[in-house]
């Protein structure tokens, strides 16, 4: 959803109504997450995927008609692995979609939910996919705000409190109570979709493999941050694709900067007197990934030195080092694919094997 904002800002706010279509809930090996979204506008203009081409054409055609009635639909695709091509899902799985109709008069909180994506700023949008509310029916919430109404008060405060308690685990998925919040109940189906800021890569080192890796942290959504202490080389000129660059020595630049579950940071000076003191702080604080570049002889080297720094075995084993997969990765690009790959891997699980090696669905339900 959030890559196609801008498309759907420029239709909004030019009065041209659009069939919206988000992925409420997937299983087995459905290809794409809940929160992916399909929009079909002005002109049949389609943006955005919900299946990775598997139902699109369903999907463009519901679209159109919802737009058209101004009638929201609950519609689900796939019935099982075996069956699936036969009903359009050719991956296997199942996915449910919520289609709804888009207009300044169906969703007037639309433009400022997408402004709060664009700047950044946490919201959570819960929608009403099935039950006695109002199919379709949204409500945005924001730390301190609320914006919409899914009918009955009573649901709109339970919905308001569980969507706060999502946006801040940047969780997306779907809720059930009674038709006025009841929490013992599950006749009212909400989707809550929550639009946390992108998650962090801080990239340190100016070298060219940092602005490989800088490249494909852009491209996987993170927010990249590049670090150098040294201004000859940290330069935007030098990493285009980066957020900012930050003259400043590593570990000093990081202690002053938060990060969280998600964040990733790749440690690329292979020099110890950057690597020691930014790695001590690394891995000391909270984060997805912590990866370091460098030769087997730099790793042991770097070990020896962080455990006489007074770190712990158990705060050792986060780094991976040296960093990536085995890719037999020669250039800075193919660097940063094995840096990626290794990063993905552990995020979701993966092995790193060849799927031809591995058996089970390729795309795991969550």
């Amino acid at each position: 959803m959030r890559e196609i904002l801008p498309t759907l800002s420029e239709w909004y706010a030019a009065r041209l109504p659009f069939g919206l279509a988000t992925v409420v809930a997937v299983s087995r090996s459905a290809p794409r997450d809940p929160g992916a979204a399909m929009a079909v506008g002005p002109g049949d203009e389609v943006v955005g995927s919900v299946s990775g081409g598997c139902v699109e054409g369903a999907v463009f055609e519901l679209a159109q008609e919802v737009a058209e009635t101004g009638e929201a639909r609950l519609e689900t695709f796939g019935y099982s692995d075996e069956d699936a091509f036969a009903v359009g899902l050719t991956c296997g799985g199942e996915i449910t979609l919520l289609v709804r109709p888009v207009t300044q008069e169906t969703d007037p909180g639309f433009a400022a939910v997408a402004e709060s994506v664009a700047a950044g700023r946490p919201v959570t949008v819960a929608t009403v996919t099935d039950g006695p509310a109002t199919i379709g029916a949204t409500l945005a919430v924001w730390p301190d705000e609320v914006s919409g109404t899914l009918g009955p008060t009573g649901l709109d405060v339970a919905v308001t409190a569980d969507a706060r308690g999502e946006l801040a685990l940047g969780a997306t998925g779907l809720r059930h109570y009674g038709p006025h919040g009841e929490r013992r109940e599950d006749t009212v189906t909400v989707f809550l979709h929550s639009f946390a800021p992108p998650p962090r890569m801080l990239v340190f080192g100016a070298i060219d493999y940092a602005a490989a890796v800088a490249r494909i942290g852009s491209f996987l959504g993170y927010r990249v941050t590049v670090c150098d202490a040294r201004p000859v080389f940290a330069t935007p000129k030098r990493f285009p694709d980066a957020v900012e660059v930050v003259v400043d020595w590593p570990h000093r630049y990081l202690r002053g900067t938060d990060t969280d579950e998600r964040t990733v940071i790749c440690v690329l000076t292979h020099d110890p007197k950057f690597d020691v003191p930014l790695l001590e702080e690394a891995l000391r604080r909270p984060a997805a990934y912590i990866g370091a570049m460098g030769s087997r002889r730099t790793h042991d080297d770097r070990m020896k030195r962080l455990l006489d720094a007074g770190l712990a075995e158990s705060e050792l084993s986060r780094l991976r080092s040296p960093v990536g997969l085995d890719l037999g990765a020669r250039t800075p690009e193919e660097v940063a694919v094995s840096v990626a790959a290794e990063i993905v891997a552990l995020r979701w699980g993966g092995s790193g094997a060849p799927l031809t090696v591995t058996g089970g669905t390729i795309h795991p339900s969550t």
